[in-house]
């Protein structure tokens, strides 16, 4: 197997203990350790070891991290089946979340302080798994080919108005699956495979690339409006590079369906493992991750918004605005993921 190791100190001590996923094998027989919580993270943000660190510093448990790919995880946690070391699986997007619990590797968690702290739509209805940040998924537009107002909801990417103007990643994305997920669940599967055909019709290209690609080709000029995370203009915005600001400058947003269900928000969260060796340290584990000190560094660390209602988000975040978000439970868009592939299949968004 091939593995790379390093430690992360603090003060002198090893605190968090990173392993990046190779070929998949299977543990020996896993048993409980003294002290430990072993989570299994496709998340890659520094800005989460560091939180990791602080965990340690204040319970004494070390967390021992393997960091890969969402279904490399959820496969190698399968494969292991009772001999997995794993205690949380810590991932992106509530589609991806639900695929773990469909594979029955989550199981439920009964905790007073997830339940009063992380709101109803962004967990799990049998609290398999948490949403501990929340991503919005917006329409973004070049300032100087569309004025605000021109453009208000999801379904109106689908308006010949817009032919050749509409730049989007795959269908493949999980994003745009989830998306689509929650359009089936609010214009049911007829009037979304129709949306998925004429926002098919409408892109500027083939899709290509990730957010951050569709961002910069509108305000290059490629298209004029952009589907996106508003993490990834952020980024633009604060990244040392002048062309990347440059860029993020042009672009403006739109928070859509403000006068309907609202705006897609979609997860990133964590769920304690079936056959989680340490469990006590596991929930403690999640519970530190709804606390405001540890929203709050969930959060900056990749400029979303905490899934805690009240802790403070980046300042560059609240400047775009307070929006209403979509009240429907983060577990639909899972349940909808196959329906929703079906649907952009068949409506050629490829």
């Amino acid at each position: 197997m091939s593995i790379s190791r390093r430690s992360l100190l603090w003060g002198g001590t090893s605190l968090v203990s990173v392993v990046t996923l190779g070929r998949l094998t299977v543990y020996k027989p896993a048993v409980a350790q003294t002290g430990v919580v072993n989570v299994y993270s496709s998340r890659h943000y520094d800005s989460d070891k560091q939180l990791f660190q602080r965990f340690t510093q204040l319970t004494g448990i070390r967390v021992n991290v393997l960091e890969g790919r969402d279904d490399e995880l959820i496969e190698r946690i399968r494969s292991e089946g009772s001999n997995s070391p794993a205690d949380i699986l810590f991932t992106v997007d509530a589609g991806r979340l639900w695929r773990a619990q469909e594979a029955g590797i989550f199981q439920p968690v009964n905790s007073p302080i997830l339940t009063r702290s992380i709101p109803g739509s962004l967990r799990e209805p049998g609290n398999h798994w948490f949403g501990f940040t929340r991503r919005a998924r917006v329409i973004m537009y070049n300032k100087e080919r569309v004025q605000p107002g021109e453009i208000a909801t999801y379904e109106e990417l689908a308006d010949p108005k817009w032919r050749g103007q509409v730049l989007i990643r795959s269908s493949r994305n999980v994003y745009n699956q989830s998306l689509v997920g929650a359009l089936i669940r609010h214009l049911g599967e007829g009037r979304t495979e129709r949306w998925a055909r004429g926002l098919a019709q409408n892109l500027a290209r083939p899709p290509q690339g990730g957010d951050t690609d569709q961002i910069r080709a509108a305000a290059a000029g490629a298209g004029s409006l952009a589907v996106s995370n508003t993490y990834y203009l952020i980024r633009l915005l604060k990244s040392p590079k002048p062309e990347d600001r440059q860029a993020g400058e042009k672009m403006g947003i739109i928070f859509p369906n403000q006068n309907s269900w609202g705006t897609h928000v979609n997860i990133s969260g964590a769920g304690m493992i079936q056959t989680a060796p340490n469990r006590r340290n596991a929930l403690r584990f999640l519970e530190f991750l709804a606390t405001r000190e540890a929203q709050t560094v969930l959060a900056d660390g990749n400029n979303e918004y905490p899934a805690v209602p009240g802790v403070p988000i980046d300042p560059i975040l609240a400047g775009f605005g307070s929006f209403k978000a979509d009240p429907v439970n983060a577990s639909v868009f899972g349940r909808n993921n196959a329906l929703a592939l079906k649907i952009t299949d068949r409506a050629g968004w490829a």
